[in-house]
């Protein structure tokens, strides 16, 4: 299953999100979140993975309202590290809203009964246990938060800090930042770890289709490893609205 091209932007989120871009050109992480909590209220979330670099964003996000809710997608298929980390962080940083997103039953039923889909195609596992669970939870929200960096790969390497997709506007805060400006931050505030990173994971995601990466490595080398794949596919356009209910 080849992964989908990104869909146009609506005219109103692309032109938006250029305007809020120009608007705050320069600004810090913080501000940017500030700003498009104001802008966008109870109609802002973030999305989370708890990973490896997880905990900056989320202690930020955190700074500027803990009831931002965060959503957090839980494909069946993560590290039990991932999990512990997750309920670390929530209480750690008093984080006040944090949903938790599953496969919907009927489509891992009908579309992944054995739970090994992953083998034959990564792209339909993705779709089926992220990309769908992710367009249902967004449903209601006209904006939401990413941990998007420019230096993670290639594909990343021109994300602006307001970006629109499928109708909605993303914002990426930490999109200038590099492994230095994290490491500087963690530190500052005693961030804890994902206990993944010391064991050779810098990139995490579900275990099957994570690998250790060797030193001199691109970040994230270790997912999908030996595939073209570099995205699972929700950084893909979500749709606002799907009349089967689907989610994309």
């Amino acid at each position: 299953m080849a992964q989908p091209e990104a869909l146009l932007p609506e005219p109103d989120a692309a032109f938006e999100a250029l305007a809020l871009a120009q608007r705050h050109q320069g600004a810090s992480a913080t501000e940017v979140i500030a700003a498009a909590r104001e802008r966008y209220g109870n109609g802002l979330a973030m999305v989370s993975s708890f990973g490896a670099e997880a905990a900056v964003l989320l202690h930020l996000v955190s700074r500027v309202d803990a009831d931002i809710p965060v959503l957090f997608i839980d494909t069946k298929k993560l590290f039990p590290d991932t999990l512990r980390y997750r309920d670390l962080l929530v209480e750690r940083f008093g984080l006040g809203d944090v949903r938790t997103l599953t496969p919907d039953a009927a489509d891992l039923a009908a579309e992944d009964p054995a739970g090994m889909l992953w083998m034959g195609s990564t792209d339909a596992c993705c779709d089926i246990r992220k990309v769908r669970p992710l367009a249902r939870g967004l449903k209601g929200f006209d904006a939401w938060i990413s941990g998007r960096k420019r230096f993670q790969a290639s594909s990343r390497s021109d994300i602006p800090l307001f970006e629109a997709e499928g109708g909605r506007v993303k914002v990426n805060p930490l999109a200038d930042w590099d492994p230095s400006d994290l490491r500087a931050y963690v530190l500052e505030h005693g961030l804890p770890p994902h206990p993944l990173v010391a064991r050779g994971y810098p990139s995490i995601g579900c275990m099957p289709c994570t690998s250790p990466v060797a030193e001199g490595e691109d970040p994230r080398a270790g997912r999908w490893r030996g595939q073209e794949k570099t995205e699972c596919g929700i950084h893909f356009a979500l749709p606002l609205e799907n009349e089967q209910g689907a989610g994309i």
